[in-house]
């Protein structure tokens, strides 16, 4: 759908449900949309990524085809997320990978072969079949520099391209709601995004993959995220005993940084996997077209991260070692150059949405309807 007919198409809807108001209670959007008269585009695409995509409106909405107005919200607020990760990003021959998904699967699999590729013929193949044990024993396979300096200089990238991309959806919004709030209004919606709070369908759980609501996703859902921090965590624990405390990994298996990598690597493997049987079962007409693919990539490498980094911990003490870290350092790669481009931003911008719904709410009145 062209980008002008994708914003026409959104503001019919939107003009409907803002007359007809039955979902109001099932998520913030539209209470959100209740308080504008009219919508443009910016207001359109911070709606959509305010959309958690639950579809619980379109099994309550009558407006449903065959009905003449042919309502389809979940659909159209999809294409218009869409549209605007590619509109926030930078620069735009990269940003094109939104529109165009098999660009970044490309990418993210191109950078794993190389990676793999690269340091399976460069390091000798006695370091690389042979076990290692004790302290420093990863970096006898792969050295320190050669394994921190790319992951700074991709996750700096990937960072600054966030921040420009929420600077601009914040100046976009063009919102004076709000003005004199502190930090906790900040750090609630920060809370609610993660806590996956507006992800209940309004109660019973998401329509999603079936009609029937159900609260899967959101236990998914909450298993990947949860995963995830628990890794950022030990991450950054792993960075203060090797050099503040000068331990080097591998660690014991009862240290700190290996018990929230595994219980953050297992609730990832769980919780992935999870999300991609559901969406293999949902209805596809419900989401736009590029956005399955997308989707997909962005949960099966962060699945295969999670899936090479146990198996290299189980494995850390025999000749596996070497094969499952370079196979390990591969998969995350991949999803770090592909995270300023993918799924990643859309915590980005529903955070920012969130917020931005809150501060609004406060003292704003509802201006459409009947």
């Amino acid at each position: 759908m062209p980008e002008l007919d994708i914003f026409a198409e959104a503001n019919r809807q939107l003009t409907i449900c803002n007359a007809c108001r039955y979902c109001e209670g099932l998520c913030p959007v539209f209470p959100a949309m209740e308080i504008r008269r009219s919508f443009t585009p910016n207001d359109i695409r911070y709606l959509a990524n305010l959309c958690h995509d639950c579809r619980a409106c379109q099994q309550a909405c009558m407006f449903t085809a065959p009905h003449e107005f042919a309502i389809s919200f979940p659909r159209i607020m999809s294409e218009v997320r869409m549209e605007s990760y590619e509109h926030w990003s930078w620069p735009g021959f990269l940003a094109k990978s939104f529109s165009a998904s098999s660009k970044g699967i490309l990418l993210g699999m191109g950078t794993a072969v190389a990676v793999f590729a690269v340091a399976f013929f460069a390091i000798p193949a006695d370091r690389l079949r042979t076990a290692h044990d004790g302290p420093g024993s990863f970096y006898e396979v792969v050295g320190y520099a050669a394994m921190i300096i790319p992951a700074l200089l991709l996750a700096f990238y990937g960072a600054m391209i966030w921040l420009q991309g929420g600077l601009r959806f914040w100046i976009d919004g063009n919102t004076s709601a709000g003005k004199d709030a502190g930090i906790g209004t900040a750090l609630h919606a920060l809370w609610d995004s993660l806590s996956l709070r507006y992800l209940s369908g309004g109660g019973p759980g998401c329509a999603y993959p079936r009609q029937r609501p159900n609260q899967l996703r959101r236990i998914f859902h909450t298993l990947t995220v949860a995963g995830f921090m628990s890794d950022l965590i030990s991450t950054t624990l792993a960075f203060l005993y090797q050099d503040f405390l000068h331990h080097l990994p591998p660690y014991a298996l009862l240290s700190l940084p290996v018990i929230f990598g595994a219980a953050g690597g297992v609730a990832l493997i769980v919780g992935t996997s999870g999300l991609i049987v559901l969406k293999a079962q949902s209805d596809r007409a419900q989401a736009a077209d590029n956005a399955y693919s997308f989707d997909y990539a962005f949960l099966v490498f962060l699945d295969l991260a999670a899936l090479t980094g146990i198996l290299l911990l189980i494995c850390r003490s025999t000749p596996a070692m070497g094969v499952l870290l370079i196979l390990h350092l591969a998969m995350v790669a991949a999803l770090f150059v592909t995270a300023p481009y993918g799924k990643f931003v859309h915590f980005v911008y529903r955070t920012f949405a969130v917020l931005r719904f809150q501060l609004e709410s406060r003292d704003a009145q509802p201006q459409g309807g009947h």
